[in-house]
Protein backbone atom coordinates (compact mmCIF):
# COMPACT_ATOMS: atom_id res chain seq x y z
CA UNK A 1 0.00 0.00 0.00
CA UNK A 2 1.60 3.42 -0.81
CA UNK A 3 0.37 6.38 0.98
CA UNK A 4 1.15 10.18 1.40
CA UNK A 5 1.65 11.89 4.78
CA UNK A 6 3.11 15.09 6.15
CA UNK A 7 5.85 15.19 7.92
CA UNK A 8 6.59 18.46 9.68
CA UNK A 9 9.88 19.69 11.14
CA UNK A 10 8.93 19.69 15.32
CA UNK A 11 10.29 19.36 18.40
CA UNK A 12 10.26 15.65 18.87
CA UNK A 13 7.39 15.94 21.07
CA UNK A 14 4.51 16.32 18.38
CA UNK A 15 4.88 19.98 18.85
CA UNK A 16 4.55 21.99 15.83
CA UNK A 17 4.32 26.00 15.55
CA UNK A 18 3.17 25.79 19.73
CA UNK A 19 0.34 23.34 18.69
CA UNK A 20 0.55 20.63 22.27
CA UNK A 21 -0.19 17.45 20.92
CA UNK A 22 1.49 14.59 21.57
CA UNK A 23 2.26 11.35 19.50
CA UNK A 24 0.66 8.04 20.20
CA UNK A 25 1.99 5.91 23.05
CA UNK A 26 4.77 3.44 21.37
CA UNK A 27 4.91 1.34 24.75
CA UNK A 28 0.55 0.78 24.40
CA UNK A 29 0.28 -3.00 23.53
CA UNK A 30 -2.42 -3.01 20.27
CA UNK A 31 -3.90 -6.71 19.32
CA UNK A 32 -3.70 -8.09 16.00
CA UNK A 33 -7.12 -7.89 15.72
CA UNK A 34 -7.55 -4.26 16.04
CA UNK A 35 -9.49 -2.89 13.07
CA UNK A 36 -11.80 -0.14 12.58
CA UNK A 37 -13.29 0.69 9.66
CA UNK A 38 -11.69 2.99 7.26
CA UNK A 39 -14.53 6.12 7.50
CA UNK A 40 -14.87 5.67 11.04
CA UNK A 41 -10.64 6.41 11.09
CA UNK A 42 -11.30 9.09 8.48
CA UNK A 43 -13.61 10.52 10.36
CA UNK A 44 -12.12 10.44 13.75
CA UNK A 45 -9.05 11.68 12.14
CA UNK A 46 -10.82 14.89 10.96
CA UNK A 47 -12.30 15.16 14.27
CA UNK A 48 -8.88 15.10 16.01
CA UNK A 49 -7.87 18.01 13.95
CA UNK A 50 -10.77 20.62 13.79
CA UNK A 51 -10.41 19.82 17.93
CA UNK A 52 -6.96 20.57 17.67
CA UNK A 53 -7.44 24.08 15.59
CA UNK A 54 -10.36 25.04 17.71
CA UNK A 55 -8.08 24.79 21.16
CA UNK A 56 -4.52 25.57 20.08
CA UNK A 57 -5.08 27.36 16.72
CA UNK A 58 -4.74 26.39 12.84
CA UNK A 59 -1.57 25.62 12.48
CA UNK A 60 -1.43 22.77 15.64
CA UNK A 61 -4.16 21.05 13.33
CA UNK A 62 -1.35 19.41 11.34
CA UNK A 63 0.59 18.02 14.02
CA UNK A 64 -2.42 16.26 15.41
CA UNK A 65 -3.43 14.87 12.23
CA UNK A 66 -0.20 13.49 11.93
CA UNK A 67 -0.20 11.30 15.14
CA UNK A 68 -3.35 10.02 14.45
CA UNK A 69 -1.71 8.68 11.39
CA UNK A 70 0.98 7.13 13.22
CA UNK A 71 -0.98 4.79 15.20
CA UNK A 72 -0.52 1.67 12.49
CA UNK A 73 -0.29 1.50 8.79
CA UNK A 74 -3.98 1.20 8.31
CA UNK A 75 -4.82 4.07 9.95
CA UNK A 76 -1.76 6.03 7.79
CA UNK A 77 -3.57 4.82 5.01
CA UNK A 78 -6.43 7.45 5.61
CA UNK A 79 -3.89 10.25 4.75
CA UNK A 80 -4.54 8.92 1.03
CA UNK A 81 -8.32 10.22 0.97
CA UNK A 82 -8.45 13.41 -0.76
CA UNK A 83 -12.14 13.92 0.82
CA UNK A 84 -10.78 13.77 4.14
CA UNK A 85 -8.37 16.89 3.40
CA UNK A 86 -11.32 18.39 1.27
CA UNK A 87 -13.48 18.88 4.86
CA UNK A 88 -10.06 19.80 6.49
CA UNK A 89 -9.45 22.24 3.99
CA UNK A 90 -12.56 23.66 4.04
CA UNK A 91 -13.61 23.46 8.20
CA UNK A 92 -10.02 24.65 8.78
CA UNK A 93 -8.74 27.17 6.45
CA UNK A 94 -12.13 27.74 4.99
CA UNK A 95 -11.81 26.32 0.88
CA UNK A 96 -14.56 25.75 -1.15
CA UNK A 97 -12.19 25.48 -4.15
CA UNK A 98 -8.95 24.07 -5.69
CA UNK A 99 -6.05 26.18 -6.72
CA UNK A 100 -3.63 23.07 -6.78
CA UNK A 101 -4.31 19.60 -8.08
CA UNK A 102 -5.60 17.58 -4.98
CA UNK A 103 -6.92 19.04 -1.44
CA UNK A 104 -4.28 17.02 0.06
CA UNK A 105 -1.87 19.45 -1.88
CA UNK A 106 -4.38 22.20 -0.74
CA UNK A 107 -4.32 21.67 3.13
CA UNK A 108 -0.13 21.61 2.89
CA UNK A 109 -0.13 24.80 1.51
CA UNK A 110 -2.66 26.71 3.60
CA UNK A 111 -0.84 25.47 6.53
CA UNK A 112 2.84 26.37 5.56
CA UNK A 113 1.42 29.85 3.61
CA UNK A 114 -0.20 30.53 7.52
CA UNK A 115 3.11 29.64 9.48
CA UNK A 116 4.93 32.46 6.55
CA UNK A 117 2.34 35.01 8.28
CA UNK A 118 2.94 33.72 11.51
CA UNK A 119 6.57 34.03 11.17
CA UNK A 120 7.05 37.11 9.19
CA UNK A 121 8.10 34.67 6.11
CA UNK A 122 7.02 37.40 3.02
CA UNK A 123 8.38 39.32 -0.05
CA UNK A 124 7.32 42.54 -0.47
CA UNK A 125 6.07 44.13 -3.91
CA UNK A 126 5.32 47.80 -5.22
CA UNK A 127 2.93 47.77 -8.28
CA UNK A 128 3.15 50.05 -11.20
CA UNK A 129 0.19 51.22 -13.59
CA UNK A 130 0.85 53.80 -16.73
CA UNK A 131 0.19 57.13 -14.69
CA UNK A 132 -1.28 58.25 -18.06
CA UNK A 133 -3.96 55.93 -18.00
CA UNK A 134 -6.53 58.40 -16.46
CA UNK A 135 -9.27 59.95 -17.79
CA UNK A 136 -8.10 63.67 -16.79
CA UNK A 137 -4.66 64.41 -17.02
CA UNK A 138 -5.32 67.85 -14.70
CA UNK A 139 -7.04 65.78 -11.73
CA UNK A 140 -5.48 65.85 -8.56
CA UNK A 141 -7.49 63.28 -7.11
CA UNK A 142 -6.87 60.41 -10.17
CA UNK A 143 -4.25 58.38 -8.98
CA UNK A 144 -5.68 58.28 -4.88
CA UNK A 145 -6.41 55.07 -4.36
CA UNK A 146 -9.90 54.65 -1.97
CA UNK A 147 -10.70 51.17 -1.44
CA UNK A 148 -9.08 47.63 -2.43
CA UNK A 149 -10.11 44.22 -2.70
CA UNK A 150 -8.41 41.09 -3.01
CA UNK A 151 -9.36 37.45 -4.88
CA UNK A 152 -7.19 34.56 -5.16
CA UNK A 153 -5.90 36.03 -8.65
CA UNK A 154 -6.55 39.74 -8.27
CA UNK A 155 -6.12 42.52 -6.69
CA UNK A 156 -8.95 45.41 -7.35
CA UNK A 157 -7.52 49.16 -6.66
CA UNK A 158 -10.48 51.36 -6.36
CA UNK A 159 -9.82 54.86 -7.19
CA UNK A 160 -11.15 58.77 -6.50
CA UNK A 161 -11.79 59.11 -10.30
CA UNK A 162 -14.37 56.84 -10.37
CA UNK A 163 -11.43 53.79 -12.17
CA UNK A 164 -10.99 50.51 -10.92
CA UNK A 165 -7.67 48.75 -12.29
CA UNK A 166 -7.26 45.22 -11.80
CA UNK A 167 -3.43 43.82 -10.80
CA UNK A 168 -2.94 39.82 -11.45
CA UNK A 169 -0.93 38.29 -7.96
CA UNK A 170 0.70 36.03 -9.87
CA UNK A 171 2.62 38.32 -12.39
CA UNK A 172 1.81 41.75 -10.24
CA UNK A 173 1.37 43.37 -13.16
CA UNK A 174 -1.73 45.77 -13.89
CA UNK A 175 -4.07 43.85 -16.43
CA UNK A 176 -6.94 45.97 -16.90
CA UNK A 177 -8.64 49.35 -15.83
CA UNK A 178 -12.51 49.92 -15.22
CA UNK A 179 -14.13 52.41 -15.53
CA UNK A 180 -18.15 53.66 -14.76
CA UNK A 181 -20.66 54.99 -17.47
CA UNK A 182 -20.46 58.84 -17.65
CA UNK A 183 -22.74 60.74 -15.37
CA UNK A 184 -23.41 64.26 -14.33
CA UNK A 185 -21.17 64.95 -11.05
CA UNK A 186 -22.52 66.22 -7.79
CA UNK A 187 -18.94 67.00 -5.95
CA UNK A 188 -15.38 66.58 -6.54
CA UNK A 189 -15.62 63.03 -4.80
CA UNK A 190 -19.07 61.70 -6.36
CA UNK A 191 -17.45 59.55 -8.19
CA UNK A 192 -14.57 57.25 -6.19
CA UNK A 193 -15.52 54.22 -5.81
CA UNK A 194 -16.85 53.20 -2.49
CA UNK A 195 -16.82 49.69 -2.57
CA UNK A 196 -15.87 46.25 -4.53
CA UNK A 197 -16.47 43.11 -4.45
CA UNK A 198 -14.25 40.87 -6.68
CA UNK A 199 -14.19 36.97 -7.25
CA UNK A 200 -11.97 35.29 -10.52
CA UNK A 201 -15.03 35.80 -12.77
CA UNK A 202 -16.63 39.16 -12.08
CA UNK A 203 -15.73 42.40 -10.88
CA UNK A 204 -18.82 44.66 -9.01
CA UNK A 205 -17.62 48.06 -7.85
CA UNK A 206 -20.04 51.08 -6.33
CA UNK A 207 -19.37 55.14 -6.40
CA UNK A 208 -20.28 57.65 -3.71
CA UNK A 209 -23.24 58.87 -5.92
CA UNK A 210 -24.59 55.13 -5.34
CA UNK A 211 -23.82 53.96 -9.07
CA UNK A 212 -23.11 50.12 -9.19
CA UNK A 213 -21.22 48.55 -12.02
CA UNK A 214 -20.64 45.29 -13.32
CA UNK A 215 -17.67 44.40 -15.18
CA UNK A 216 -16.51 40.67 -16.53
CA UNK A 217 -12.97 40.35 -15.52
CA UNK A 218 -12.15 37.82 -19.05
CA UNK A 219 -14.24 39.86 -21.19
CA UNK A 220 -13.31 43.29 -22.75
CA UNK A 221 -16.76 44.67 -22.69
CA UNK A 222 -17.25 47.85 -20.69
CA UNK A 223 -18.62 47.91 -17.17
CA UNK A 224 -22.45 47.62 -17.27
CA UNK A 225 -24.39 50.15 -14.99
CA UNK A 226 -26.92 47.89 -12.79
CA UNK A 227 -28.19 50.21 -10.29
CA UNK A 228 -28.14 54.06 -11.38
CA UNK A 229 -28.20 55.96 -7.65
CA UNK A 230 -30.11 58.33 -6.68
CA UNK A 231 -28.17 60.53 -3.99
CA UNK A 232 -30.54 63.04 -3.13
CA UNK A 233 -32.66 60.47 -2.63
CA UNK A 234 -30.53 57.80 -0.71
CA UNK A 235 -26.96 60.13 0.03
CA UNK A 236 -24.02 58.97 -0.65
CA UNK A 237 -22.94 55.56 -0.52
CA UNK A 238 -20.13 55.36 1.81
CA UNK A 239 -19.43 51.66 1.78
CA UNK A 240 -20.54 48.99 -0.52
CA UNK A 241 -19.50 44.95 0.02
CA UNK A 242 -20.91 41.46 -0.95
CA UNK A 243 -20.77 37.92 -0.15
CA UNK A 244 -22.06 34.82 -2.26
CA UNK A 245 -26.01 36.09 -3.35
CA UNK A 246 -25.82 39.54 -1.22
CA UNK A 247 -24.64 42.80 -2.00
CA UNK A 248 -25.00 45.57 0.25
CA UNK A 249 -24.65 48.90 1.05
CA UNK A 250 -24.03 51.43 3.49
CA UNK A 251 -25.81 55.15 3.05
CA UNK A 252 -25.99 58.18 4.94
CA UNK A 253 -27.39 61.65 4.79
CA UNK A 254 -31.26 61.15 4.48
CA UNK A 255 -33.11 59.25 7.29
CA UNK A 256 -34.10 55.71 7.28
CA UNK A 257 -32.07 54.77 4.48
CA UNK A 258 -28.66 53.46 5.66
CA UNK A 259 -28.92 49.92 4.66
CA UNK A 260 -29.14 48.77 0.77
CA UNK A 261 -29.54 45.04 -0.05
CA UNK A 262 -29.37 43.61 -3.40
CA UNK A 263 -29.86 40.11 -4.38
CA UNK A 264 -26.54 39.84 -6.88
CA UNK A 265 -27.93 36.88 -8.24
CA UNK A 266 -30.81 39.22 -10.16
CA UNK A 267 -29.03 42.90 -9.66
CA UNK A 268 -32.15 43.84 -7.90
CA UNK A 269 -32.48 45.95 -4.73
CA UNK A 270 -34.24 43.96 -2.18
CA UNK A 271 -34.41 46.67 0.85
CA UNK A 272 -33.76 50.02 1.96
CA UNK A 273 -33.81 50.81 5.83
CA UNK A 274 -32.17 51.32 8.42
CA UNK A 275 -30.90 54.38 11.00
CA UNK A 276 -27.58 53.54 11.83
CA UNK A 277 -25.82 56.25 10.04
CA UNK A 278 -28.66 59.22 10.34
CA UNK A 279 -26.57 61.09 13.54
CA UNK A 280 -23.90 61.37 10.40
CA UNK A 281 -25.69 63.08 8.04
CA UNK A 282 -24.22 66.05 7.79
CA UNK A 283 -20.57 64.43 7.66
CA UNK A 284 -21.75 62.23 5.05
CA UNK A 285 -23.12 65.04 2.34
CA UNK A 286 -19.35 66.71 2.71
CA UNK A 287 -17.70 63.35 2.08
CA UNK A 288 -19.07 64.18 -1.63
CA UNK A 289 -16.74 67.22 -1.61
CA UNK A 290 -13.96 67.18 0.60
CA UNK A 291 -12.06 64.75 2.41
CA UNK A 292 -13.48 63.61 5.66
CA UNK A 293 -12.93 60.80 8.03
CA UNK A 294 -14.73 58.14 7.81
CA UNK A 295 -18.05 57.98 8.45
CA UNK A 296 -18.83 54.21 8.53
CA UNK A 297 -18.08 50.71 7.35
CA UNK A 298 -20.32 47.72 6.56
CA UNK A 299 -18.98 44.13 6.07
CA UNK A 300 -20.97 40.81 5.48
CA UNK A 301 -20.04 37.55 7.03
CA UNK A 302 -19.80 33.81 5.77
CA UNK A 303 -23.73 33.16 7.15
CA UNK A 304 -26.09 35.67 5.38
CA UNK A 305 -25.59 38.63 7.68
CA UNK A 306 -24.04 41.89 7.89
CA UNK A 307 -22.10 44.10 10.44
CA UNK A 308 -21.76 47.77 10.04
CA UNK A 309 -20.72 50.20 12.59
CA UNK A 310 -19.85 54.36 12.85
CA UNK A 311 -17.78 55.90 15.54
CA UNK A 312 -21.09 55.76 18.20
CA UNK A 313 -22.74 52.47 17.14
CA UNK A 314 -21.87 48.89 15.69
CA UNK A 315 -25.24 46.74 14.29
CA UNK A 316 -26.07 43.37 12.97
CA UNK A 317 -28.50 42.57 10.92
CA UNK A 318 -30.09 39.90 8.66
CA UNK A 319 -29.70 39.24 5.29
CA UNK A 320 -32.01 36.47 4.03
CA UNK A 321 -34.76 38.04 6.35
CA UNK A 322 -33.81 41.47 5.42
CA UNK A 323 -34.92 44.45 8.38
CA UNK A 324 -34.44 42.13 11.02
CA UNK A 325 -31.46 43.50 13.42
CA UNK A 326 -29.49 40.85 15.10
CA UNK A 327 -27.47 42.51 17.46
CA UNK A 328 -26.76 46.07 18.19
CA UNK A 329 -25.29 47.97 20.83
CA UNK A 330 -23.33 51.74 21.69
CA UNK A 331 -19.54 50.87 22.92
CA UNK A 332 -19.01 53.34 25.59
CA UNK A 333 -15.22 54.14 24.59
CA UNK A 334 -16.62 54.55 21.09
CA UNK A 335 -15.55 53.11 17.61
CA UNK A 336 -12.47 53.79 15.16
CA UNK A 337 -14.53 52.81 12.41
CA UNK A 338 -11.21 52.92 10.15
CA UNK A 339 -10.12 49.40 12.08
CA UNK A 340 -13.35 47.96 11.80
CA UNK A 341 -13.14 44.74 10.16
CA UNK A 342 -15.20 41.18 9.35
CA UNK A 343 -13.59 37.70 8.31
CA UNK A 344 -16.40 34.70 8.37
CA UNK A 345 -17.84 35.36 11.41
CA UNK A 346 -15.23 37.40 13.61
CA UNK A 347 -15.22 40.89 13.72
CA UNK A 348 -12.69 43.58 14.69
CA UNK A 349 -12.99 46.87 16.55
CA UNK A 350 -10.90 49.33 18.39
CA UNK A 351 -11.90 51.77 20.40
CA UNK A 352 -10.73 55.21 21.67
CA UNK A 353 -8.77 53.91 24.02
CA UNK A 354 -6.69 51.58 22.20
CA UNK A 355 -8.20 48.77 22.87
CA UNK A 356 -8.74 46.24 19.35
CA UNK A 357 -11.15 43.78 20.51
CA UNK A 358 -12.51 40.59 18.05
CA UNK A 359 -15.56 39.03 18.83
CA UNK A 360 -17.96 36.03 16.93
CA UNK A 361 -20.52 38.13 15.45
CA UNK A 362 -23.44 35.12 15.83
CA UNK A 363 -23.01 35.71 19.77
CA UNK A 364 -20.62 38.80 20.25
CA UNK A 365 -18.46 36.57 22.38
CA UNK A 366 -15.07 37.61 22.79
CA UNK A 367 -12.32 36.21 21.54
CA UNK A 368 -9.33 37.97 22.19
CA UNK A 369 -8.38 41.50 22.88
CA UNK A 370 -4.61 43.10 22.08
CA UNK A 371 -3.25 46.81 22.98
CA UNK A 372 -2.79 49.37 19.87
CA UNK A 373 -0.61 52.70 20.23
CA UNK A 374 -3.15 55.51 18.86
CA UNK A 375 -1.70 57.24 16.38
CA UNK A 376 -3.48 59.89 13.95
CA UNK A 377 -4.43 57.60 10.67
CA UNK A 378 -5.21 54.32 11.89
CA UNK A 379 -6.69 51.82 9.62
CA UNK A 380 -6.99 48.16 10.40
CA UNK A 381 -8.19 44.88 8.92
CA UNK A 382 -7.89 41.21 9.93
CA UNK A 383 -8.09 37.52 8.16
CA UNK A 384 -8.19 34.17 9.27
CA UNK A 385 -5.65 34.05 11.80
CA UNK A 386 -4.32 37.93 12.12
CA UNK A 387 -5.34 41.60 12.80
CA UNK A 388 -3.29 44.03 11.26
CA UNK A 389 -3.26 47.99 12.04
CA UNK A 390 -1.26 50.63 10.10
CA UNK A 391 -0.44 53.75 11.67
CA UNK A 392 2.68 55.91 11.30
CA UNK A 393 3.70 53.96 7.96
CA UNK A 394 4.43 50.56 9.92
CA UNK A 395 1.68 47.51 10.01
CA UNK A 396 1.65 45.83 12.64
CA UNK A 397 0.14 42.21 13.11
CA UNK A 398 -1.41 40.65 16.05
CA UNK A 399 -3.04 36.69 15.90
CA UNK A 400 -6.44 37.15 16.89
CA UNK A 401 -6.99 32.82 16.90
CA UNK A 402 -9.25 31.20 19.86
CA UNK A 403 -6.78 29.79 21.90
CA UNK A 404 -8.40 28.19 25.10
CA UNK A 405 -8.86 30.53 27.41
CA UNK A 406 -6.28 33.25 26.68
CA UNK A 407 -7.92 36.98 25.82
CA UNK A 408 -5.03 39.48 25.54
CA UNK A 409 -2.61 38.85 22.90
CA UNK A 410 0.90 39.94 22.21
CA UNK A 411 2.05 42.18 19.42
CA UNK A 412 4.04 39.50 16.94
CA UNK A 413 5.82 41.46 14.80
CA UNK A 414 6.06 44.32 12.39
CA UNK A 415 6.04 44.40 8.59
CA UNK A 416 9.49 45.59 7.70
CA UNK A 417 8.20 47.90 5.04
CA UNK A 418 7.28 52.14 6.01
CA UNK A 419 5.10 53.31 3.49
CA UNK A 420 3.98 56.69 4.83
CA UNK A 421 0.21 57.31 5.59
CA UNK A 422 -2.07 54.56 4.62
CA UNK A 423 -5.48 55.29 2.53
CA UNK A 424 -6.87 51.71 2.15
CA UNK A 425 -5.68 47.99 3.51
CA UNK A 426 -6.51 44.64 2.94
CA UNK A 427 -6.08 40.71 3.99
CA UNK A 428 -6.41 37.32 3.10
CA UNK A 429 -4.68 34.81 4.24
CA UNK A 430 -1.76 34.99 1.46
CA UNK A 431 -1.83 38.67 0.82
CA UNK A 432 -1.88 41.73 2.19
CA UNK A 433 -2.12 45.40 0.69
CA UNK A 434 -2.05 48.69 1.13
CA UNK A 435 -2.51 52.11 -1.18
CA UNK A 436 -0.39 55.01 0.34
CA UNK A 437 -1.27 58.74 0.15
CA UNK A 438 1.85 58.86 -2.23
CA UNK A 439 -0.08 57.15 -4.55
CA UNK A 440 2.18 53.76 -4.53
CA UNK A 441 0.47 50.38 -3.87
CA UNK A 442 2.13 47.91 -2.21
CA UNK A 443 1.44 44.16 -2.15
CA UNK A 444 3.21 41.27 0.68
CA UNK A 445 2.81 37.72 -0.34
CA UNK A 446 3.11 35.28 1.78
CA UNK A 447 2.51 32.23 0.09
CA UNK A 448 4.56 29.02 0.75
CA UNK A 449 7.25 27.64 -1.69
CA UNK A 450 7.66 23.63 -1.54
CA UNK A 451 10.35 22.81 0.57
CA UNK A 452 10.02 24.87 3.62
CA UNK A 453 9.09 23.86 6.75
CA UNK A 454 7.75 20.83 5.73
CA UNK A 455 8.04 18.11 3.09
CA UNK A 456 5.64 15.10 1.19
CA UNK A 457 7.02 12.15 2.15
CA UNK A 458 5.75 8.94 0.11
CA UNK A 459 6.01 5.43 2.33
CA UNK A 460 5.44 1.87 1.00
Amino acid sequence: MTCNTVAFHGNGNGGVYGGEYEGPSRSRPRANNEAWPEHFVEALAAQVAIDASRIFGRLAAAQAIVNVFQVCRTWRAVSSSDLLWHRLSRRIWGRTHLLHDTWHQEYIYRHRTAGNFRNRITTHFTLHYDPADVDDPDDPDAHTCRCLALSDHYLACGFADGAVRLFDLHTRLHSRTFRPEPRDRLGRFSRAVSGIIINDARLIFATLDGDIHVAIINNNAAPRRVHFGEVVTDGPLLDFTGRGQWWVGLHAGVPGRAFHIWDGNTEQLTFVGGALTDPNSVLAWHTLAELTELVGRVRVTNHESAVACTSQRLMVFDLRNQGVILHQEEPNRGIIVSCFDVWNDAFVVVNNRGMGIVRRVSTLQEVCRFNVRLQRGLIGCINGGYALICAGGVIRVWEIEQRGGELLREYLYSLRERIGEVNALVADDRHVAASSGDGSIHLWDFGAQWGRHFEICSTI
